[in-house]
């Protein structure tokens, strides 16, 4: 069965960026996801069309074809009192190279990456880990399937299921919360459980 839309297809790969292994999944854990359905880099996917169990694929994406160029717009200084509890400044997170989901004033999640620790401010950068990089892929497809109903209709893990009501990073009626009641981050407010970045607020790990 060749790869094609709405097949379930499991590879096994190396990404190396900048001359370093920057990524794998090996044969006896191998990444599984549904073909056509957007779940990886479409430049990914289209690489893989039609190829069969056992071939073995190798194929370079630019920056543009992979996660973008590097934005200097997305380096944003961020207050210090937007990571503070009631005065007290949330220094376990704040380690440079440490990623942090957040959501922004339009209520999207984005990962951002700790880049500088200041006294009264943390520089904040917001572009993907691998922008700006050129990704060379090595591996093979190890099988391929048709996808069930459930499959399609549901995500290979559940991801296209609406989020649980107790879940992170909810706007609820006091905005992002974990819990109704319970670590609610409030537009403007700082609580237990959560990271502000400008209005909106991302939960902590």
């Amino acid at each position: 069965m060749k790869v094609q839309k709405d097949h379930v297809v499991a590879v096994s790969y190396e990404l190396h960026v900048d001359g370093k292994l920057a990524d794998k999944a090996a044969s006896e854990a191998p990444l599984e996801y549904i073909h056509g359905t957007g779940m990886l880099l479409p430049k990914f996917e289209a690489s893989l069309d039609g190829k069969l169990p056992g071939d073995d694929f190798a194929f370079t994406l630019t920056p543009e074809e992979g996660y973008g160029t590097y934005n200097p717009a997305h380096l944003v200084k961020l207050p210090m009192a937007a990571f503070q509890i009631d005065g007290k400044t949330l220094t376990e997170f704040l380690v440079p190279g440490r990623v942090l989901p957040m959501l922004n004033s339009a209520g999207q999640v984005v990962q951002g990456t700790v880049v500088k620790v200041e006294e009264d401010s943390v520089t904040m950068d917001f572009n993907h880990p691998m922008a700006g990089k050129t990704l060379n892929f090595t591996g093979r497809v190890e099988s391929v399937r048709k996808a069930t109903d459930k499959e399609l209709k549901e995500g290979l893990h559940g991801e296209y299921l609406p989020p649980e009501e107790d879940g992170c990073c909810h706007k609820g009626k006091g905005g992002c919360h974990k819990k109704e009641g319970e670590g609610c981050c409030h537009e403007g407010e700082a609580h237990e459980g959560c990271c502000h970045e400008g209005e909106g607020c991302g939960c902590k790990e």
